[in-house]
């Protein structure tokens, strides 16, 4: 199983709308796809149609309680998309977990020797406390959601550091399958000029597919379904299946579902 976190310790950069949709797009794609929601706001639960009294097993139970993770998978109305969703008490596990010897390994040990997935996206928290370094360490490689606004080079230059202290000391083979570019408004002289000079920094690293703004994308969440479902020829939507090609090609091929 490929697993892919998708992180930004920066707030409303569009991690969950990415976690969401592009998960989405790989099911729909043939891939047995995995979203485990670790962000105490639950959106992405949400997000998925998935209310709180749905939520018996959590991502909570996963880190905290040893519950093992045919315990808390669930499916979604989504054909070959299963969750792990996110409830409040996921809020406390940052202090529970602070006495507890492999504290950023939980998560790599609950998902070891999974096989009933091709593929798992990690939706974080914005932040890097605990809940996303378990996220770094179980990761194969890191997809970043960066908004094309004044300050997103400085946090993505954060979060790169940290990338190498994770390699560091907890996951020597944690990569970077790509940043994608969110919240992109080409009416914006400034888009223009952030998405320039994070492709001057770092090249190929960043998708060529950007997401742009768009009202469905915002609309879809409330509705607890993903924008792909909701409205599959919005903008967003079309720029989300444009980007899962572009990761898939970036992806080994042999993991690929028959």
């Amino acid at each position: 199983m490929i697993r892919i976190a998708i992180a930004n310790q920066k707030g409303g950069v569009g991690k969950t709308t990415t976690a969401i949709n592009i998960a989405t797009a790989m099911a729909a794609t043939g891939w047995k796809t995995l979203l485990i929601d670790l962000d105490p706001q639950g959106n992405a639960s949400t997000g998925m149609g998935i209310g709180n009294d749905a939520r018996e097993s959590s991502s909570y139970d996963l880190l905290v309680n040893g519950a093992t993770l045919a315990e808390c998978v669930q499916p979604t109305e989504i054909p070959g998309l299963d969750i792990i969703p996110a409830t409040q008490d996921l809020s406390g596990a940052e202090v529970e977990l602070v006495s507890v010897e492999d504290r950023t390994d939980r998560l790599r040990a609950a998902l070891a020797g999974h096989t009933g997935h091709d593929i798992c996206f990690i939706d974080c928290p914005p932040s890097l406390g605990l809940l996303t370094l378990n996220a770094l360490g179980a990761a194969d490689t890191l997809l970043v959601p960066l908004q094309c606004e004044f300050f997103a080079l400085e946090g993505l230059s954060q979060l790169l550091q940290t990338v190498e202290r994770v390699q560091q000391r907890f996951n020597p083979d944690l990569g970077i399958v790509g940043i994608v570019l969110t919240m992109f408004d080409r009416r914006n002289r400034l888009t223009d000029q952030v998405a320039d000079d994070v492709r001057d920094c770092l090249g190929n690293l960043v998708f060529e597919s950007v997401i742009p703004r768009n009202v469905r994308l915002s609309e879809a969440p409330s509705h607890g379904m993903p924008a792909l479902v909701y409205d599959h020829q919005c903008p967003g939507s079309r720029a989300y299946i444009a980007l899962a090609r572009e990761l898939i090609a970036r992806l080994p091929e042999k993991r690929k579902a028959a």
